[in-house]
This record gives C-alpha cells, sequence and structure tokens, in this order.
C-alpha cells in the first residue's frame, strides 16, 4: 500500500462510462429512453394531480398510488439527468458525493417500490377478501403508517450501502462501466476485499425481495381463490383482469431486477446489456405502473375525463344531455 498514490485511494471523482461499447449509438438508444422518462413524468404527475383534486379517490388504494407515483418519480429523476448529460454532452464525471447521494436514493427507493407493491397487493385482498372490514381496517392513519414503516425500512437497509462504499479505497480505475451510481458497480472498482459489501447485498436483497415476494404471492392466491368463488362473470373477468395486469407488472420488476443483482455475481452477459436493462428497470416501472394502476382504473378514467371537461369545455358544461 506504500506504493500507492494517497490521490488516487480516496478519489473525489468517478467517470461514469454510459453503456460500454456503445458509446457511438448513445444519441440514438437516447431517443427511447427520453420518450420513456416523458411519459413516467407526464403519468405519475397526472396521477398525483387526479388523486388530489378527485375526492372520490381519497381511499387507500389511492393513497398507495399516490405513494407509488412518488417513488416512479424520484428514481426517473435520480438517473435520467445524468444519463442524457452522458448520452447528449458526454459529461460523464459525477464526483464522489454525488455518486452515493444516488446510489442511496436508487436503491432507497427501489426498496419502497417493493413495500408498496406489497401494501397494494394486501389493500386488494383486503377489498376482495374481506370487503366488510376494508374502509375500517385501512384507516387513514394505517396507511400513513404503512407508508413511514416502508420509508424508515428502506432508509436502514440501504444507508450501510453508500456508508460502505465510501470507506473503500479506490487505487485503480475510477471509471464506472455503467450509467448510474449503482451499489456494486462501484464496490468492483475498490482494491480491496469486497465480501462484506458483496454479503450485505444478498442479505438486503432476500429480506426486502424475497419477503416482498412470499407475501406478494400469498396475498394473490388468496385473492384468486375468492375470485374464483364469485358469481357473476362480469365480476370475475374484471377481477381476473385487474390481478393478472398487477402481477404482470411486478414479475416485470422482480425479474429485471433480479437479473440485474445476479449479473454482477455470475458475469458471462455483455456489459451492454446489462447496463440497458438495468436503466430499463428503474425506467419501465415508472412507465407501466400510471398505465397498469391508473389508465385502467375506471376510477382514474372517469376523473380524468372529468378534468379535461374542466378545463377545455369549463365547468359548467354537463356532457350527458
Amino acid at each position: 500500500m506504500a506504493s500507492i498514490n494517497i490521490s488516487s485511494i480516496y478519489t473525489s471523482v468517478f467517470i461514469l462510462e454510459g453503456i460500454p461499447d456503445l458509446e457511438s449509438s448513445h444519441v440514438w438508444l437516447s431517443i427511447p429512453l427520453f420518450i420513456m422518462y416523458v411519459i413516467a413524468l407526464s403519468g405519475n404527475l397526472l396521477t398525483l394531480l387526479l388523486v388530489m383534486m378527485e375526492p372520490r379517490l381519497h381511499s387507500p388504494m389511492y393513497y398507495f398510488l399516490c405513494t407509488l407515483s412518488i417513488t416512479d418519480l424520484v428514481l426517473s429523476i435520480s438517473i435520467a439527468p445524468k444519463v442524457f448529460c452522458i448520452f447528449w454532452l458526454s459529461h460523464k464525471e459525477i464526483s464522489f458525493l454525488s455518486c452515493l447521494k444516488q446510489m442511496f436514493f436508487i436503491h432507497c427507493f427501489t426498496s419502497l417500490e417493493s413495500g408498496v407493491h406489497l401494501a397494494m397487493a394486501f389493500d386488494r385482498y383486503m377489498a376482495i377478501c374481506n370487503p366488510l372490514h376494508y374502509t375500517s381496517a385501512l384507516s387513514n392513519v394505517l396507511i400513513r403508517k404503512i407508508v413511514i414503516a416502508l420509508v424508515i425500512r428502506g432508509t436502514i437497509v440501504v444507508t450501510p450501502c453508500p456508508w460502505m462504499a465510501h470507506r473503500l479505497p479506490f487505487c485503480q480505475s475510477h471509471h464506472i462501466p455503467h450509467s448510474y451510481c449503482d451499489h456494486m458497480a462501484v464496490v468492483k472498482l475498490a482494491c480491496t476485499d469486497t465480501t462484506i459489501n458483496s454479503v450485505y447485498g444478498v442479505t438486503v436483497l432476500l429480506i426486502i425481495v424475497g419477503f416482498g415476494v412470499l407475501c406478494i404471492g400469498t396475498s394473490y392466491v388468496s385473492i384468486l381463490r375468492a375470485v374464483l368463488r364469485l358469481s357473476s362473470k362480469d365480476a370475475k373477468s374484471k377481477a381476473f383482469g385487474t390481478c393478472t395486469s398487477h402481477i404482470g407488472i411486478i414479475l416485470t420488476v422482480y425479474t429485471l431486477g433480479l437479473f440485474s443483482f445476479l449479473t454482477y455475481r455470475i458475469g458471462h452477459i455483455a456489459p451492454y446489456l446489462h447496463v440497458i436493462l438495468s436503466i430499463l428497470y428503474l425506467l419501465i416501472p415508472p412507465v407501466l405502473n400510471p398505465i397498469i394502476y391508473g389508465v385502467r382504473t375506471q376510477e382514474i378514467r372517469t376523473a380524468a375525463l372529468h378534468l379535461l371537461t374542466h378545463c377545455y369545455i369549463g365547468p359548467n358544461v354537463d356532457l350527458v344531455q
């Protein structure tokens, strides 16, 4: 260690390479990513606006949906601006402190998103399997406690990641082969044993994802059993459509996340493919959530039509003549 330049050990700047081996295609690749970013921002902001303005949407399901929209907005804003700076302006430098902050927000809010999906699965379970106690069980006070607990959980389990990364010596390359400061992408640059970092990452995955998948799976199995007992074909079809949509987006999120996580440990995959899928892992949910949980919901569509009517036609015009 005595022969190592101290300034190289305690770096102040990292270089984000974007998508390795596809630097010449950054501008073209940025086009679909930018479209997804705009859809994510507009969709989640519209969802928040509709729930806030429409009293009929002031219910547990839509409070959780608002929390999910806020989570998706933070995730999108955490990575997209820097990604586009890399792709459009070739501005690849990021300070070590900014890198650690980005790392914290990304992992904290992906943890929160997993928790919100779990809370929404519980909400649907109560609404379908125990409708008589739905309103009394899921009070506004309980919802606030659930959201606060999820935020605290995410903060507690994720904070050690940037803290441990901050203590690592970086005496080799400061070039991160990624488009954002993912925890393991930064840790792999360290010139010391990083077993603790890796083990902690696996532990967090098992606690958050493993527990979440188990509880969500249990909830939806109970929901599907209740749906099968419904006598009305229309109600059964609507419930099945809602459940399959929710399950589909949850499977998409967890599959992409698990793939990104395991790639660091298994390897044998092109770096550019890993980075692209890692970006999609953080952008696809913010794009799909407003569509799956919002556009496909009758109450959201009605609220959107009501808002458009007041904005473009006037509050005193009745569309039903």
